[in-house]
């Protein structure tokens, strides 16, 4: 009988009061107060967006019609709009690659020049520039003017003055997609020198000391000792570029518009939604563009998740 009203006593003991109840009420209501704004925020914002424009892409140019998959199948078929994505691709690749060697590189280099800071500061200027003010300085730098009349476009300018004939930088359409992505990467190297830089002087010094002692080369150093041990922060800088880059826009729509082969997905959709107003074709392109950004979110979350259980 003891031992029966002594577990009776422990399963009493171990079910929760009512003041314990109503405390783990009132935590409950008091997180809900503080979350639930938030989450009706992404809700209504985030969430409700994303779902209308996937259904919108599933209906025709007026949204009256359902018409399935079509207007993927008119992305995927239709050659100026292949063009598009093969634009995109091109500004992916180059962009990211381009923008993250040079930050690597510059990054490098001003870490053993006695005016680093200053160094750091002129190549980190373009940052504070919007893409439409920087569109605008480089259309004045790719200014072109037929041949035999003043050259205002400053490279041109350069290449009259050493007897060359002057280049339509933005009307060639074998050289202006190259034209635009420099823009890019005058804009966003010093972002990526500034956050390469802070991972470089997070390197002891003791270990580059003892790699020097034990007669490595500065370029042994630097592969297999500074890359390896700045890697995830390459790889946070290379995953932002590409972010940027898949959703370009202000950079083409200011300086060309999309025209002479140079459109790209944002300006595409801009120009389905506003000009053309087919919905349906902008709903999917709108959807393409967030099923291509999707697997670099997830990658970087799996890399974050695996960081911090280290």
């Amino acid at each position: 009988m003891a031992t029966i009203a002594k577990h009776t006593d422990q399963q009493d003991n171990a079910r929760p009061t009512f003041k314990t109840r109503r405390a783990s009420s009132r935590d409950w209501q008091t997180a809900w107060l503080w979350a639930g704004p938030a989450v009706v925020f992404v809700a209504v914002f985030l969430v409700y967006p994303v779902f209308n424009t996937i259904w919108l892409s599933l209906l025709d140019s007026t949204s009256t019609t359902f018409v399935g998959l079509k207007n993927y199948q008119i992305i995927f078929t239709n050659p100026s709009l292949l063009e598009v994505l093969r634009n995109n691709l091109l500004w992916l690749v180059l962009g990211t690659v381009v923008t993250v060697f040079l930050g690597l590189v510059i990054a490098v280099l001003v870490d053993r020049v006695r005016i680093e800071s200053l160094a750091k500061a002129t190549i980190f200027i373009p940052m504070a520039i919007s893409f439409v003010g920087a569109g605008v300085i480089w259309s004045l730098v790719y200014q072109y003017a037929p041949v035999g009349q003043p050259q205002i476009g400053l490279l041109d300018a350069i290449l009259t003055r050493f007897g060359l004939p002057p280049q339509a930088w933005l009307v060639n359409a074998s050289v202006d997609n190259f034209a635009l992505i420099i823009v890019y990467v005058w804009i966003w190297t010093g972002f990526c020198m500034v956050i390469i830089s802070a991972a470089l002087k997070s390197i002891p010094s003791e270990i580059i000391e003892a790699a020097r002692i034990d007669g490595a080369s500065e370029i042994s150093i630097f592969f297999r000792i500074t890359i390896p041990m700045i890697n995830s922060t390459l790889v946070v800088v290379a995953t932002t570029m590409v972010i940027n880059l898949l959703k370009i826009f202000d950079i083409i729509y200011v300086m060309t518009g999309g025209n002479y082969h140079t459109n790209v997905i944002a300006v595409a959709y801009y120009q389905q939604l506003f000009s053309f107003n087919n919905f349906g074709v902008a709903s999917a392109l709108a959807v393409v563009l967030l099923l291509a950004i999707i697997p670099i979110m997830y990658f970087n979350i799996r890399r974050f998740r695996a960081e911090a259980r280290q």
